[in-house]
Formats: structure tokens, C-alpha cells, sequence
């Protein structure tokens, strides 16, 4: 049994195929989805899907590239769709500072202002708003989770720094796995060191992703899980193609090599990790 703990069913990809696409993850191995909401109105179509589809769950959050458009009223909504049975956890939340407006992403949004033109500061002050309305909408759904005793499925990119600064205060209170891991050990560590989890994707059979596959390989065996991202990072070699949860087995066989495992060992042991953070053990209604 393999459970793919980040995927998108809600997204328009699945939308002419969505049975055809669970019959062959359930082929694969792949018994259960949690399909992860990045809006609000994402998180009420994956609410949805996890009431139609028995070996479906959802995951309701609001993405920070979504964060300017969130309703004045987004954890009001949250806080009603996070009580659902079929909800395990909030997210996806986070930072993600790769499409700030600025010409030079190695230098923080105001850096610029000291020798700016006046381009250049509309520019810095734009991007310092974005990241600012981020971190709030992030800190807002930690207090959710925090509140509802959730775990946080969490987007970092571009944005380490600040996104173990405003995740370091909840520690105790909240756990969170970064999805879609692709850093060095070092910076595992700090996810480890705070007691939180990472996510591999198809990123790990990728020949360039050594960074993702050295932190595969001294990863403690309970402290990851796999998924696929679905419909992006489809595995080699699928790669270019449209992911789906089929592929998390293709991953889950690439760690297995990196770790000098089996597939039985890998499925086992992420299996348990994923049924401890989004407590699956509890008793859900509709569980399959």
C-alpha cells in the first residue's frame, strides 16, 4: 500500500479522466489521495472530490500565490471546511518569494532601495507587499492549525529563511511537512531539528536532483512520506508528461534504490509515517 500524501485532483488536468485516474493508482498500489486545496474555492472542490471517492482526502488551505486573492474572510471558511471528517490537515501554506517582482531575486525586496531608480523602488515596495501579505496568511492559517490541533502541509520557495522564522514559534504546537523536498541534508535538518516531516516527489528519479537524493538517503525512515504533486513532476520517465497518483510508485521505487531498500520496506514504512501525521488510525467516516 502506498498512500500519495499531495496530489490535485481539483485541478482542471483530472477533469476528463478522474475515474480512469483513480482505477489505475489503485492498480499501482497507490489506496488512498489526499488532494490538497491551494484556494478556498480549491479546498471546497477537494472537500467534494473526498466525499464522492472513498480512498480520497482533502487538505484545505490557501497557497501564498493565492494569498492576495484570499476572501477578507478565508479562515472563517477554512475553519468550516477543516471540521469536514474527510479533512486531515491544513495547507498547502507557506512562503514563495519566486515570482516577486524585483530583476534580482538574491537580494531581499527593499535591498534595492539604497541606489534605486524610482522604477526599482515601486518595484521593492510592491514585493515587500506581496511577501508581507503571504507571511500574514500564513500565520494565520498556523494559528487555524494550532486551534483545530491540525497538521500543516507547507510550500517553501525562495523563501527559507523566513519560512522556519514564522514556522519556529508554533513548534510544540503545530507539525508540518514540507512538500515536495528537494534540499540538501543540511537543510533537513532544520525540519528535523523543529520535529517536522518532509515529501519526496518525482523530482528524486530526476539524474540533475543529487541535492533531493542525498537527503533521501540519510532521511530517518519515520520521518518522510511520498507523493506526487500530480498533475506537475511526473517521474522519469514520464517526465514532461501529466503526473498523476499512479506515479507514486515510481518514486517510492527510486527511494527504495537510494536507500538500499525495498519497495515493501518503502510503502510500509511511508505508509505508516503519512497514517500518523494525517491520523489516519483515528476513525474516519467513509475510510475504504
Amino acid at each position: 500500500m502506498l498512500i500519495d500524501t499531495h496530489a490535485h485532483l481539483d485541478f482542471p488536468d483530472f477533469a476528463g479522466d478522474l475515474d480512469a485516474v483513480l482505477a489505475r493508482a489503485a492498480a499501482a498500489g497507490v489506496t488512498r489521495i489526499i488532494t490538497i486545496g491551494t484556494s478556498v474555492e480549491g479546498s471546497q472542490r477537494a472537500v467534494a472530490l473526498a466525499e464522492k471517492h472513498p480512498q480520497v482526502f482533502a487538505v484545505v488551505g490557501v497557497h501564498p500565490n493565492n494569498a492576495a486573492d484570499a476572501p477578507p474572510d478565508f479562515i472563517q471558511q477554512l475553519r468550516e471546511l477543516a471540521r469536514h471528517p474527510r479533512v486531515v490537515g491544513l495547507g498547502e501554506t507557506g512562503l514563495d518569494y519566486h515570482r516577486l517582482p524585483s530583476t534580482d531575486r538574491n537580494r531581499t525586496a527593499l535591498d534595492v532601495i539604497g541606489d534605486a531608480t524610482t522604477a526599482d523602488l515601486e518595484t521593492g515596495i510592491h514585493a515587500a507587499a506581496i511577501q508581507n501579505q503571504q507571511s500574514i496568511v500564513f500565520e494565520q492559517q498556523l494559528d487555524l492549525a494550532a486551534e483545530l490541533g491540525l497538521n500543516v502541509v507547507i510550500h517553501e520557495r525562495d523563501a527559507w529563511a523566513d519560512t522556519l522564522e514564522l514556522l519556529r514559534p508554533y513548534s510544540g504546537r503545530v507539525r508540518a511537512v514540507f512538500h515536495c523536498f528537494g534540499k540538501p541534508p543540511d537543510a533537513l535538518q532544520q525540519v528535523l531539528d523543529l520535529g517536522h516531516l518532509v515529501s519526496f516527489t518525482g523530482i528524486v528519479t530526476f539524474k540533475n536532483a543529487t541535492l533531493a537524493q542525498d537527503s533521501v538517503r540519510v532521511v530517518p525512515a519515520d520521518r518522510f512520506m511520498v507523493e506526487t504533486d500530480c498533475p506537475f513532476l511526473a517521474p522519469a520517465p514520464e517526465r514532461g508528461k501529466r503526473c498523476e497518483p499512479a506515479h507514486t510508485r515510481a518514486t517510492a521505487e527510486a527511494i527504495a534504490v537510494l536507500r538500499g531498500a525495498t519497495l515493501e520496506q518503502i510503502a510500509t514504512q511511508s505508509t505508516a509515517t503519512a497514517d500518523r501525521f494525517f491520523r489516519f488510525t483515528a476513525a474516519r467516516p467513509g475510510e475504504a
